[in-house]
């Protein structure tokens, strides 16, 4: 077998070999990239034989992140936070509809397997997170933390960067809210309950299907659908604000679970619920196209049909107040079974804000010393 050069735009490789746990198919580069690889037959029935054995496993690789920088800003108006922290670059949940796979472009990598396979930690997250709090300059907002990649992926119960984090913002009472697929976030609830009783902390916990082969195919290593709904138990026995978000819905696959994973959500203690229409930016329009034909080809074509119909016929509308519900009568259909369905069970009945008054710099070694010579 043989690897040519060829300048982008190209086809994805083909065909493409599904490796065990992990959600993508194919690793295309990402579009800064100058050459594209294409992967070719040799002529001596390589891909074929390849096909019929299967991919062989693609283990994960971690390198160390060395930004100096650990709070992201954003000034986005359809979305409620202006800061955030991202303790890992790239995610091993593999979950194929990742609207975060082409930020891994920006390193060089492709948002396909290595997006899941190639992972950046930020080791010193927290040190660097308590020197920008202690700026003086530094107004407190609401720390969003799961917001790109999932702060509770796999590698968190070694590295326990997320934690370190969480540590540093409730050692100034800084307000913090968290989105995650995984049930690890119940090992900080210590935290977390202690925060959330100041009006300091709330959760999310993101369940896209109640089907576990569906959400395997989907989201290969996330926590099963039963672990996440557990985890919202957890979350609100412990006092903690808790939230279901059903996103994204993805038509024609998951989006007739709507109901049913709300009823679900209300019955382990969700207090809100928030949802999400597929996004299909970049280079993930291909990879999910990809995902269809090889996971569901008997839905591949209805699915993309009804995404579009949300799109102004288009895979994705990048516009502001459009890109998170969608348009037309399908999305607006999904935004009516939503608003029934939360009024029916309670949900989002309540609000929760977070405090940022009790927000306050922690003194320094050395702080005392320095003030008793003045």
């Amino acid at each position: 077998m043989s690897a040519r050069a060829v300048r982008p735009p190209q086809g994805l490789p083909v065909p493409p070999l599904p490796a065990k746990g992990r959600g993508t198919l194919s690793n295309a580069d990402g579009r800064f990239e100058r050459f594209s690889h294409v992967r070719e037959d040799d002529s001596w029935g390589t891909l074929a034989a390849e096909a019929l054995a299967g991919a062989p496993p693609v283990q994960t690789q971690v390198e160390i992140d060395t930004t100096r920088d650990i709070i992201a800003r954003n000034s986005s108006p359809d979305i409620s936070f202006d800061r955030s922290i991202n303790p890992y670059r790239g995610c091993e949940h593999g979950c194929v509809y990742c609207f975060a796979r082409p930020t891994h472009a920006y390193l060089g990598f492709s948002p396909g397997l290595d997006f899941e396979t190639r992972i950046k930690v930020k080791p010193r997250a927290a040190e660097l997170l308590e020197a920008a709090l202690h700026n003086p300059r530094y107004t407190p907002r609401t720390m969003a933390l799961g917001t790109n990649t999932d702060p509770y992926q796999p590698l968190e119960r070694e590295y326990r960067i997320t934690r370190g984090v969480l540590e540093v913002l409730a050692k100034f009472n800084h307000p913090v809210g968290i989105v995650t697929k995984s049930h690890l976030v119940t090992r900080d609830i210590d935290i977390l309950s202690a925060m959330a009783a100041k009006g300091l902390a709330k959760v999310a916990v993101s369940v896209t299907t109640l089907d576990a082969t569906l959400a395997r195919k989907m989201e290969p290593r996330a926590s099963t659908p039963e672990k996440r709904l557990q985890a919202i138990r957890e979350l609100k026995a412990a006092g903690i604000p808790t939230a279901v978000m059903t996103a994204p819905l993805i038509p024609a696959l998951n989006d007739m679970e709507l109901e049913t994973i709300l009823e679900r959500a209300a019955a382990a203690g969700a207090d809100s619920a928030g949802y999400g229409i597929l996004r299909l930016p970049l280079e993930i329009k291909d990879l999910f196209r990809e995902w269809l034909e090889a996971q569901v080809p008997d839905k591949a074509e209805h699915v993309m049909k009804l995404v579009r119909s949300m799109r102004g016929g288009l895979d994705y509308d990048m516009n502001w107040g459009r890109r998170m519900t969608g348009t037309g009568p399908y999305a607006n259909l999904i935004a009516q079974r939503f608003r029934l369905a939360t009024r029916r069970l309670g949900l989002n009945e309540r609000r929760f804000p977070l405090d940022l008054t009790q927000f306050a710099r922690p003194p320094r070694p050395g702080d005392a010393t320095q003030l008793n010579l003045l």
